[in-house]
């Protein structure tokens, strides 16, 4: 039997109450408690099946840097859009969206809800907003990267497409080469595609977004970088190394990962190249959270600032967003 909470204590929830839901997206920065508030919902609600909207979590054989989750979780709980690209292979955002209508119409088909986790912005807009993705310019992008000067890169696209510069990171030389590839190779800005990355049209999904203070969160990261190298992560990282098929453009540039495989193939010091990981992991949860808080569709949770985090009061919230969402 599901059950839901009612401010006090959990009261049964029906399959029939369930079926009438809408779909549920639990979202928020890298290391916000995502996954677990999710697996508590799933573990509550009969017939809810978790969606992953991470793009490095698609990549088999990368586990413990893209925090995974486990196999028993897995067993415990269906999970989708896991493990579905080689490391080897440049996994897109259009290829995302192709597997997420699969997915999605066999949920439909089966009777079972979705509870989307994650914090993938733009992973996440290309499937509650089902946006236009553009094509790829193979040609203007292999011209794109001979050059090999992201400044002048940048500043280009600064001129072509304003809008997009003004979210890309600067320093971000995959999506400057991608925003500048569409924009040259359609002949219309990279920021025209879709809605309109400004616009937050209706959706039928419910957004639930985690946030804390970031004193608190910073330290958050660093103890799961921690956690992480305990598990393993150097190993992991070894193994994709010599990997035949080796590591894709897109793979290669996870967070963490592209930090020890400097360690392990250019002999860079592990102390370093560790700092270097989690101050880039710091700034990009903020993008994270500016990206999010531009989303006027989204509900927060304020988690405790002392790092002390009330699981079953983010648990409740969400089940109680989606029972409304069904009203």
């Amino acid at each position: 039997m599901a059950l839901c909470w009612t401010g006090t204590a959990w009261s049964p929830l029906f399959v029939t109450d369930v079926m009438a839901m809408k779909p549920l997206c639990i979202l928020g920065p890298t290391a916000s408690g995502k996954s677990s508030v999710a697996m508590a919902v799933a573990e509550r609600v009969d017939d809810v099946e978790l969606v992953s909207i991470d793009s490095m979590q698609v990549y088999r054989e990368m586990d413990i840097g893209t925090a995974k989750p486990s196999q028993e979780e897995q067993d415990q709980v269906p999970h989708h859009l896991i493990d579905i690209a080689d490391p080897g292979e440049d996994f897109t955002v259009s290829m995302f969206q192709h597997a997420w209508r699969d997915v999605s119409a066999d949920l439909r088909g089966r009777g079972k809800v979705p509870v989307l986790v994650g914090g993938t912005g733009l992973y996440l807009r290309s499937v509650i907003d089902d946006l236009e993705i553009p094509p790829q310019f193979p040609e203007v992008r292999a011209e794109l990267e001979e050059r090999q000067d992201l400044p002048s890169l940048f500043a280009e696209l600064e001129r072509l497409d304003p809008l997009a510069a003004s979210r890309i990171d600067a320093n971000n030389e995959r999506r400057v080469i991608r925003a500048l590839e569409v924009t040259v190779g359609a002949g219309r800005p990279f920021s025209s595609f879709g809605p309109g990355m400004v616009e937050y049209p209706d959706t039928n999904f419910t957004l639930l977004g985690l946030r804390m203070d970031r004193s608190w969160f910073d330290g958050r990261i660093d103890q799961r970088y921690d956690e992480q190298m305990q598990q393993g992560f150097l190993d992991e990282v070894e193994r994709l190394s010599t990997r035949e098929r080796g590591i894709g453009r897109t793979a290669r540039q996870a967070l963490g990962y592209r930090e020890l495989l400097r360690h392990v193939e250019e002999h860079a010091p592990l102390e370093d190249v560790l700092i270097d990981a989690k101050v880039r992991t710091h700034r990009f949860a903020r993008r994270q959270m500016k990206w999010f808080r531009r989303d006027p569709r989204i509900e927060w949770v304020d988690l405790d600032a002392s790092g002390v985090v009330d699981h079953d009061a983010a648990v409740a919230r969400a089940i109680d967003v989606v029972r409304r969402g069904a009203a």
